[in-house]
């Protein structure tokens, strides 16, 4: 029979995923010749380095401090991931984000008057800050084609070509 203690710790380890990844779905839109960006993070391990960075509190699921942190987001993930055509930068505009159950959501979006599909890379260094084990996916859609990478820490560039 198990004791409650070690039932106790059991399920508080239960509730800690065990691994250290994020996703990121890249699509190029050619009718408004932008490409659209989706970042997935675990939501305890994204509060965590933006407290860690920023020095301040941070509660991604309160709708109080919603205001609060949207910045702290914006500012985290245009420095933390980039998107270059032909090796010229494509600025990231946050375009929004959401919580859903114990996934963060970053939309974001680069305009892409002209692009060459031979030419991308993305460089992605999301919470490297916290984790030396992190794995960081990466998924470009360029015309209904599909191409996936990871960037294990510490690499943190890819080199895509449709």
């Amino acid at each position: 029979m198990i004791n409650k203690w070690l039932l106790s710790l059991l399920l508080s380890f239960a509730s800690v995923h065990p691994y250290h990844v994020s996703a990121t779905e890249m699509e190029y839109d050619a009718k408004n010749k932008r490409v659209e960006i989706s970042t997935k993070i675990f939501t305890d391990d994204f509060e965590h380095v933006l407290a860690k960075l920023y020095k301040q509190k941070t509660d991604l699921s309160s709708q109080a401090l919603r205001p609060q942190m949207t910045p702290l987001i914006e500012k985290y993930i245009t420095t933390h991931l980039s998107l270059k055509n032909n090796n010229k930068i494509l600025p990231l505009k946050l375009f929004g984000w959401e919580v859903d159950h114990e996934a963060v959501y970053v939309y974001t979006v680069a305009n892409a008057l002209v692009f060459d599909p031979k030419n991308i890379t993305v460089e992605k260094t999301v919470l490297y800050d916290l984790f030396d084990d992190q794995v960081n996916i990466i998924h470009f859609i360029y015309n209904s084609r599909r191409i996936s990478n990871k960037l294990v820490y510490p690499d943190k560039k890819v080199q895509l070509s449709f």
